[in-house]
């Protein structure tokens, strides 16, 4: 990769989607914390900057800042909301709490032609959500757009190649945000649009070739699409030297060991069966950061073992992406959404040399490499499935029964999707069994049994999601057999929660 870009962030709830667009605009992007010192910006070698919003006000002691000699880089620069007003403020210009605080759409004026606005239409609709906002602009600086609460939406110093926006071009919400990324990294950073996911193959094998080197290695497989292009690119890479694991920890979906055996018939893989001591860990256990750092430490611990039967392994080579590590909050400046049981849950005792040749993809990136590594049409676009499998599917304790419960219901729902020919239009689809009970009555009888949501949304790479308006008869034939054949089940609800707010799991 020679041209990158990185987006400093101070803690944004859309940091990744500005990474994602900056990628879609043919430009690999990395996310840094918004404090790393100057030298070590310079030293990833960037031909541009994004500075990204944040939760923060520019007034609270201790709020992010960057590094001021960022300035002194000579790198293009664009501020977006909090990294607008940190522009602001740091280059002399004036920053104000707003009286009237700007959320939601607004319709933005273009007050004069600018590369980074060219092709905007005035007014356009854009996104906002901020309390502070810039009252002066700093020395030399050019105001380009304004709305009607925000008299600064957008300013520039072309000579610097300093650029900033108020808005948020980063969501769908602002139509033409998009040209906001392409104006900035195409026309005034110069940067060529060749970044494929594909190019990537090629480092990522002589990444596993380094690291594991003479030595054997173990690579972990769930059945999905993650795992399997992780397996693939090893097999590439090392080949004789790997041995496939599954670890059959009792939460896998229905017949999912099998299809993992059938797919990977010409791997050296060995199922293990761990249920007993997942299920005996889990006991007891509702919070679901306490569920996830579980799974992580036994899903190590249960790798340790498959070693009496594959031989030392010291190296495991993890199908971890790209939204596994923002979320889990692995750098500065990060929330931490939720710890994923291969990120944020491991163990801090992990004897093994862990290799992620995955950890910069975004999931529809890993499924373009999987297609150019030929793997089977139904793998490479197979729904997702977290790491810890139904324990976060199942609200509150996890005991056996419940999982049989809600896997059950899952099957219920997939079999009517792809009966009904919508299993490829839909990111995600699952059933969750809830931590309540409701009354019913079935046969002339009162019932006080376990209720299941229905989630199915869309999305392009998990890090936003609309809900699905499925068809109502495909909703009322999947209620019917789940209350129908799952004898626990006297209840089935729908979930028209979009992320954000929610997240596409319920936990």
């Amino acid at each position: 990769m020679t041209q990158r870009v990185l987006v400093l962030d101070f803690g944004a709830q859309y940091n990744q989607l500005i990474a994602r667009r900056v990628r879609e605009a043919g430009v690999f992007s990395e996310i840094v914390p918004g404090t790393l010192p100057a030298a070590a910006i310079r030293a990833k070698e960037p031909q541009a900057l994004i500075l990204s919003g944040g939760p923060a006000s520019v007034f609270e002691p201790g709020a992010p800042s960057p590094d001021p000699a960022i300035f002194e880089l000579g790198l293009p620069i664009l501020g977006i909301c909090y990294g607008m007003q940190l522009m602001a403020k740091m280059l002399g210009g004036a920053v104000e709490p707003a009286t009237d605080r700007e959320y939601g759409r607004a319709e933005m004026t273009v007050l004069q032609e600018s590369l980074l606005l060219e092709g905007f239409q005035s007014p356009a609709v854009v996104w906002m959500s901020h309390g502070d906002r810039v009252r002066a602009a700093p020395p030399g600086f050019q105001v380009l757009a304004s709305t009607p609460r925000t008299p600064i939406a957008a300013f520039a110093h072309p000579q610097r190649q300093w650029w900033a926006v108020q808005f948020h071009p980063e969501v769908h919400h602002t139509p033409d945000g998009m040209l906001v990324f392409r104006n900035f990294l195409l026309k005034i950073a110069g940067l060529s649009p060749d970044w494929r996911p594909t190019a990537f193959l090629e480092s990522a094998i002589r990444e596993i070739q380094e690291r594991v080197g003479p030595d054997r290695a173990l690579v972990a497989l769930s059945g999905g699409v993650d795992s399997a292009v992780a397996a693939a690119i090893a097999r590439q890479a090392i080949g004789p030297q790997l041995s496939a694991v599954l670890i059959d920890h009792g939460l896998m979906r229905a017949g999912e060991v099998e299809e993992v055996r059938r797919a990977f018939a010409d791997i050296d893989l060995h199922v293990v069966n761990a249920a007993p001591q997942f299920f005996r860990a889990l006991s007891g256990i509702s919070d679901p950061e306490q569920k996830r750092k579980i799974i992580g430490r036994e899903f190590i611990r249960a790798f340790e073992q498959a070693q009496e039967a594959v031989g030392s392994c010291p190296v495991l080579i993890q199908g971890t992406v790209y939204p596994d590590v923002i979320e889990s909050g692995n750098f500065g400046g990060a929330r931490t959404i939720k710890s994923h049981h291969n990120v944020g849950g491991l163990p801090e005792d992990v004897t093994f040399r862990i290799v992620e040749p995955l950890r910069w993809l975004f999931k529809d990136e890993v499924r373009q490499i999987g297609e150019e590594l030929g793997l089977p049409p139904a793998l490479v676009w197979r729904q997702p499935f977290p790491g810890p499998g139904l324990a976060v599917r199942v609200l509150g304790p996890v005991t056996e029964e419940k999982v049989r419960v809600v896997r059950e219901a899952d099957r219920i729902v997939r079999e009517e999707l792809a009966q009904a020919g919508l299993e490829r239009q839909i990111w995600q689809a699952f059933a969750v069994l809830l931590d309540v009970r409701a009354v019913g009555v079935m046969g002339d009888d009162r019932t006080y049994g376990y209720a299941v949501a229905v989630r199915a949304v869309d999305s392009e790479d998990g890090m936003t999601a609309d809900w699905v308006r499925l068809p109502y008869p495909v909703l009322d034939r999947i209620a019917h057999r789940i209350v129908g054949e799952v004898p626990e089940v006297n209840r089935v609800v729908y979930d028209v929660t979009s992320k954000p707010p929610g997240t596409i799991e319920w936990e």
